[in-house]
């Protein structure tokens, strides 16, 4: 009998405003949170969905986050960015690599962003662009028997 899969490594609130502070200082734009609400909203939507749908996979969840904090716009400047790198953060927590050139990364999330992609346009895009880390399939432990 095999064991059940681990839940996900979620990315924790506290983090995604710490990395949405620095991409402000690094990148201009006013800081600062916009509504608080949004933002919740925005990071329970993985949650949310797997509890209601476990079988979804790790790119539909990391989409589903993206999907939220682009749409949401719970900070003043920057939803775009952090939509992306709240994604890439959920992904390597849980051992997937997204690797996308940065031109159709602007493009996607600019089309996130102004209702052009829906959230299984995004998830579908990501599922395309990550692949396990390297070293990650060798870290697998086999099941016991």
């Amino acid at each position: 009998m095999g064991t059940e899969p681990s839940a996900p490594r979620w990315v924790d609130r506290l983090v995604v405003e710490a990395v949405q502070l620095d991409l402000i200082r690094e990148h201009g734009g006013m800081p600062g949170l916009r509504d608080e609400h949004a933002l919740e909203s925005a990071l329970a939507r993985p949650r949310q969905r797997h509890s209601y749908e476990p079988a979804s996979t790790l790119p539909e969840l990391a989409a589903s986050c993206a999907y939220g904090l682009a749409r949401n716009h719970p900070f003043h400047d920057g939803n775009k960015r952090i939509a992306f790198v709240t994604m890439a953060v959920f992904l390597g927590l849980n051992g997937l690599e997204l690797d996308a050139p940065e031109p159709e990364v602007v493009a996607v999330m600019v089309a996130l962003a102004a209702g052009e992609m829906d959230e299984a346009g995004l998830a579908a895009w990501v599922g395309k662009h990550t692949a396990p880390f390297p070293d990650e399939e060798s870290r697998q432990k086999p099941e016991r028997p």
